[in-house]
């Protein structure tokens, strides 16, 4: 079968078309042609050999989702037959024509999504999910602060802090992607290149600052951070865009009781991996279904561009996913 390799840690030119053996089925697993795939900054880190997949995972294929069809279904699973629409996460290998998973990191497609649209939906929105309610604790009410509006997460977060009633700020550095984001349910806009998101939480809050915050920069915001939390308030790192050394005060931490957080879905055991997949399928997926969480696909690529797909990405002009389209 056809795949994207990573043939030497480097840059977007390391990605080469191979051909490689098709994965094998077991009993509790399902053998799916891919459709679709879509990029995370985890497949950048990957590709410069600073992301190594977990133990039994190919190293040199990203891919951390997929909406496909299912092609086979091993002898212990129930619930999937041949020819499902199905989508969610993968240990990796989702930039291939066809992979192998679990039938429990796997949900069926809503009829509403078509592939791009469905592989666009699964990293985002669980690691969303995961982070805001299981970390965090996210409830009606509240206040957050998501970073980096137009990001896959970003975009997940605003929409599920929405359903949720919680009131949110978000940073991005344009107004247009601000303005897309408001039309997902975003509350407050903070142009970072034009404001302090520091300043704009203490403004809008009355100095109280915001109850949760969900970060993917790290550590140019951790100062700026700790300030705009509340008392009692908590953050979540899903990611180190801005870097991952500094130096700093625990003393910023104990007068407010802060809590934080590190997370990251691909390390973690399958177990724990079927159960937020069991939760997306029971508070998430039926919200795709009606339409209430929608997916946000900024430009399709073919597999075959995935090294182009990944320049597109290092710009950072995206609003929303960057799919490859597999057929």
């Amino acid at each position: 079968m056809r795949a994207i390799v990573v043939t030497e840690p480097g840059g977007p030119e390391v990605l080469q078309v191979r051909d490689i053996e098709e994965p094998t089925l077991g009993p509790d697993d399902l053998l799916i042609d891919v459709k679709a795939t879509a990029l995370n900054r985890a497949d950048l880190a990957q590709r410069g050999g600073r992301y190594p997949a977990p133990r039994g995972v190919r190293s040199d294929v990203p891919g951390l989702e997929m909406a496909g069809v299912v092609a086979q279904a091993g002898e212990r699973v129930a619930g999937y037959a041949q020819g499902d629409r199905v989508f969610g996460l993968l240990a990796g290998g989702g930039y291939a024509e066809r992979v192998v998973t679990h039938h429990g990191m796997v949900a069926h497609i809503p009829e509403r999504l078509n592939f791009q649209e469905a592989a666009s939906m699964p990293e985002v929105f669980l690691t969303s999910y995961d982070a805001l309610f299981n970390r965090c604790g996210l409830s009606m009410g509240e206040r957050i602060l998501i970073h980096a509006a137009g990001s896959g997460v970003g975009i997940a977060a605003i929409q599920l802090a929405r359903t949720t009633g919680a009131f949110s700020f978000s940073t991005a550095g344009s107004a247009a992607k601000l303005a897309k984001a408001s039309e997902l349910g975003l509350n407050v806009g903070i142009d970072y290149h034009n404001e302090d998101f520091e300043e704009v939480v203490e403004r809008e809050t009355g100095g109280r600052g915001v109850d949760v915050i969900l970060d993917v920069i790290g550590a140019s915001y951790w100062e700026r951070n700790l300030a705009s939390m509340a008392v009692r308030g908590r953050m979540v790192l899903v990611g180190s865009m801005g870097g991952g050394k500094f130096e700093t005060s625990i003393g910023g931490l104990m007068p407010k009781r802060l809590t934080v957080h590190g997370t990251v879905l691909r390390a973690r055991p399958l177990e724990e991996k079927i159960a937020l997949t069991n939760q997306f399928k029971l508070h998430v997926l039926p919200l795709i279904a009606s339409g209430s969480l929608a997916p946000v696909v900024d430009r399709v690529f073919p597999l075959a561009e995935a090294s182009e797909a990944h320049r597109y990405m290092e710009t950072n002009a995206n609003f929303g996913k960057i799919v490859l389209a597999v057929e």
